[in-house]
Parts: structure tokens; C-alpha cells; sequence
């Protein structure tokens, strides 16, 4: 890592990626070499002796880049969820703590300013205390809204994305609320799928609602690929008020007033500050000692297990039809 600016805190080493004519059209795109282009991560490692790699392609994939990045010490950054299953969770979790390597889970929402602020103005008392949460993350669905047929195959295949909706857009939710309760595992989880899209997604659910209950609050993830337009948006409800994060910036507070007033107001905030506003900067800084991993922080591994205990819950609770209690 180059750490002498703090916009330049890393270079591109090397990309692996089998698929020549994905690749190309990549390199065209963003104007990089094809010389860079590796069809394994070990023929990667063999020439470039990279300190980290950040895996963004199929989930199931994310063991198997841990298995061979981990002996190594080399730090491993996986795009959500943190693993394909719980069992492949554990795995790499073992794997990272043996070889003392960083293993961190990359979400579009860490770096958004509004959700930050909502946990500050919850820890500080804002809106007294926590009682509701509602997440919404989601689209239209991966086929319409126009992602490239290499995506689109393993998004919507089981085996690859262990799930749709409820993998692809539960995971969020899940993070943000095992942040927002420090690290404290619901005591319950109950969920529903449905197949709203059967055309487009023939083999996994595209829609989702996850509940987890704790013994003083509920939290309500609905993922799905059958909003109609993409959001990221979550409500905080505590006994005095509430809080939106509508999208990245636009915050709004309101403070209940007798039976169903209230006053409200808005915020339009400024994007986090380097390296926190974005997962390769945040990446670079973990790794060359100027920041710690938050304990149960969005990105930890602490946090991810527990993402990776609920999901695995939710994906039996909707099979099963019943809520799935958790172990202490």
C-alpha cells in the first residue's frame, strides 16, 4: 500500500478473472492493462506478492480465496455477505483468527453518512431508547434493472448466492442492526420468502421479511427485488422519536409532541471523512495499523458471524415456516 497520499492509500496489483472477454471489456472501460489480468489467485500471488485481496465476485467463492490467501497472511476483504452459509463462515473465521489476518465484510451502507449519524443520535440519547427498527434495501431485480449476464448467473443460482432477496438484500438490514445493538444476537428470527418474479428468478426467493426479536426491541428487514426503484433506507424508532436515514445523505428527526405530533428536522449530511468513506481506503488504513476495527463495527468479523448466525436462521425459519430461536 502506498501511504503517502491519502486518496492514493493502495495500488491494483493484479485482477483475476478467467473469463477473458469480462475482462476486456473491464480493461476497455477503466482503462487498465490486460497485462494485470491473472487467470488464478495463485498465479496473482506467485508474481505480485500482494498484501491484501479483495474478493467481489460469487460468495461461495469467499472460503476458498480465505483458504488460500490466509496461510499467506494475506488480508481478505469480501464483498456482503461475509459467506455462502454459516458453515463456510466458520471456516474462514477460523482461518483468519490462525493466521492473524484481517478479515473484513465490505457494505454500500457503511459508508453512508446518514447511518452513522442515526447511531450517534441514538447512543446519545436522542430519541430515548431503542425499540423499532425497519430496514428496506432492495430494486426492481437484477434482470431489469440490467446487470451483465456473468453477474446474473450466479446472483440468482442457490448453490452460488446461497439464496436471492434474503441473501442479496437481508444482509444489510441484519448488519445495521447488530451495529446498532452493539453486537447483541436477537433471541429470535422469523422470516417469509416469496417468489414474486418467477420468470426472472426460477430457482430463489426475490423477496424477503426478516423480524429479529430481542428482549426490548424489533427489528423489520425487508429485502427484495421487487421494489419499484432501488433503496437503502432504514427507521429508528425510540420512545420519544424517531429517526430516518432516507438515502446516503438526507437525514430527518422527529421528536414526538403529545399524541401524534411532532417536530421534525432535516439534515443534509457531508460524506464521512478519508478512510472512512469508502471500504479500499478503510481497507488500507486497517492494514498498515492507522485505524482498528471497530469491535462489532460494520465491517468486522465480529459482526458478520452474527449477520451469518441470523441469515442462516431466517433461510430455515422460511423453510420451515416457524421462527428459529438462537443460542446464547
Amino acid at each position: 500500500f502506498n501511504s503517502n497520499n491519502a486518496n492514493d492509500a493502495f495500488d491494483i496489483v493484479g485482477i483475476v478473472e478467467p473469463n477473458k472477454d469480462l475482462a476486456k471489456r473491464y480493461a476497455d472501460q477503466y482503462k487498465f492493462s490486460m497485462e494485470i489480468v491473472y487467470d488464478t489467485l495463485e498465479q496473482l500471488i506467485e508474481a505480485k506478492k500482494p498484501q491484501a485481496v479483495t474478493a467481489f465476485g460469487t460468495i461461495y467463492d469467499h472460503l476458498e480465496i480465505v483458504e488460500t490467501c490466509a496461510p499467506k497472511g494475506i488480508h481478505v476483504m469480501v464483498e456482503k455477505p461475509l459467506a455462502v452459509s454459516l458453515k463456510h463462515a466458520k471456516k474462514m473465521k477460523a482461518l483468519a483468527e490462525k493466521h492473524k489476518i484481517h478479515l473484513l465484510t465490505n457494505y454500500e451502507t457503511t459508508w453512508y453518512p446518514t447511518n452513522h449519524k442515526a447511531k450517534e443520535l441514538l447512543d446519545a440519547n436522542k430519541i430515548g431508547d431503542l425499540r423499532k427498527v425497519i430496514v428496506r434495501d432492495g430494486h426492481k431485480g437484477p434482470l431489469k434493472i440490467g446487470i451483465n449476464k456473468e453477474f446474473l448467473d450466479w446472483l440468482t443460482d442457490p448453490k452460488q448466492n446461497g439464496g436471492g432477496a434474503i441473501t442479496d438484500f437481508g444482509c444489510y438490514g441484519v448488519n445495521l442492526m447488530t451495529w446498532l445493538k452493539n453486537g447483541e444476537k436477537p433471541v429470535s428470527v422469523t422470516a417469509v420468502v416469496q417468489q414474486l418474479q418467477k420468470e426472472n428468478n426460477p430457482k430463489v426467493d426475490d423477496d424477503a421479511t426478516i423480524i429479529l426479536s430481542y428482549k426490548d426491541a424489533k427489528a423489520t428487514i425487508q429485502a427484495s427485488w421487487n421494489w419499484p426503484m432501488g433503496r437503502k433506507d432504514m427507521e429508528v424508532y425510540g420512545l420519544t422519536g424517531a429517526i430516518y436515514a432516507d438515502n446516503r445523505n438526507d437525514l430527518r428527526v422527529r421528536k414526538a409532541i403529545g399524541y401524534d405530533d411532532f417536530e421534525e428536522t432535516n439534515m443534509k449530511l457531508e460524506e464521512l471523512t478519508n478512510p472512512y468513506n469508502d471500504p479500499f481506503s478503510y481497507f488500507a488504513a486497517v492494514i498498515k495499523g492507522d485505524i482498528k476495527v471497530e469491535a462489532n463495527g460494520l465491517s468486522s468479523l465480529e459482526n458478520n458471524m452474527i449477520v451469518m448466525e441470523i441469515l442462516d436462521a431466517a433461510i430455515r425459519s422460511a423453510k420451515k415456516g416457524k421462527t428459529i430461536f438462537l443460542k446464547d
